[in-house]
């Protein structure tokens, strides 16, 4: 099969190569499915770059976690049935060597969901690790209708499916963006209003912004840099989910701050997600496709030959949205 992989860590341009790899074959509870697109996310690229020191130890990888296709074939245990279904894939290449950047992968069959005729591969592509994530941040603690939940980074992959959870199903959703461009994606995607959060006192025109009411829950990007302005706006018994601190990898917590709010915080990391979470995320994943209810941003959809240049619009940040190849 036609795939790209790399043998060592470093730049794309260097490490990255093309070429032919054996097919998989579906083993006992897998499916083999023939990838039409790739997506590929911010974790991707900097297992690529090295952030993962073990992963190359039993050799070369072929690297991104989300896909779509068609299965092909199924192993020992799986209905027969699912052969030709469409489906989008994701975790492929989480605890092991084998993603979806290869005309073919073979995957644990809970792994593939169902994807409906309404949305193309490419959008199919897009759905693991970002709307899964956000999926996970916005119900963690159940249903959000009539709360308000603001949502930082909101321009972002897993921001922009977050606040389609959350408003599509009852919340207002206040977003933070740092530009024009960002704060018009936060609005079309359902934010009520949209604050810039370069601002040193955003977290004061978040509560301008709620009349003056705190906010009941927290979609957080950057857990250690907003922490402080958070706790100014969050009310007493709120929450937070974050799945990234980016600024500070190590944030220091005021303890007896947090704990005089009664505040919960989730971690939130798609591969360590419960599995009643991960099967709710693609229940409602499936549901939301078929009726059309989630906005996908494809923002680079190029083909597998050009897997360098896709790489380097992630590690420049120079898209807003999802960057797919095409694999045919």
């Amino acid at each position: 099969m036609k795939a790209a992989w790399f043998e060592q860590f470093g730049k794309a341009a260097n490490v990255l190569q093309l070429g032919e790899q054996e097919k998989p074959t579906a083993t006992a509870g897998e499916v083999l499915v023939r990838l039409q697109a790739s997506g590929i996310n911010p974790s991707d690229v900097k297992k690529r770059g090295g952030s993962s020191p073990g992963l190359l130890e039993q050799g070369w990888v072929i690297p991104h976690s989300d896909g779509a296709g068609i299965i092909e074939a199924v192993g020992e245990g799986v209905d027969a049935s699912r052969i030709g279904k469409r489906v989008w894939v994701y975790q492929a290449q989480h605890g092991r060597r084998f993603g979806t950047a290869a005309e073919y992968v073979s995957i644990d069959q809970r792994r593939a969901a169902a994807l409906p005729n309404a949305a193309s591969m490419e959008q199919g592509a897009c759905l693991g690790i970002p709307a899964m994530t956000a999926h996970r941040c916005v119900f963690a603690d159940g249903p959000v209708d009539g709360l308000t939940i603001l949502v930082t980074g909101g321009a972002g992959r897993v921001g922009h499916y977050a606040i389609q959870w959350a408003a599509k199903s009852g919340a207002k959703v206040i977003a933070t963006a740092s530009n024009d461009a960002d704060a018009a994606a936060c609005r079309e995607a359902g934010a009520f209003a949209v604050v810039n959060h370069r601002d040193a006192e955003w977290a004061k025109q978040v509560l301008d912004a709620n009349q003056g009411t705190r906010v009941d829950r927290v979609v957080e990007v950057d857990f250690g840099a907003n922490l402080p302005m958070v706790l100014d706006l969050l009310r007493t018994g709120g929450s937070i989910a974050t799945y990234a601190s980016m600024t500070q990898a190590e944030p220091k917590l005021p303890f007896y701050r947090m704990m005089f709010k009664d505040i919960t915080i989730h971690l939130v990391l798609v591969y360590e997600m419960p599995e009643a979470a991960k099967q709710q995320a693609m229940d409602d994943i499936e549901q939301w496709l078929a009726a059309g209810r989630l906005q996908h941003r494809v923002a680079k959809l190029l083909p597998l030959e050009k897997i360098v240049e896709a790489h380097q619009y992630i590690e420049q940040a120079a898209v807003r949205g999802c960057v797919v190849l095409s694999i045919s």
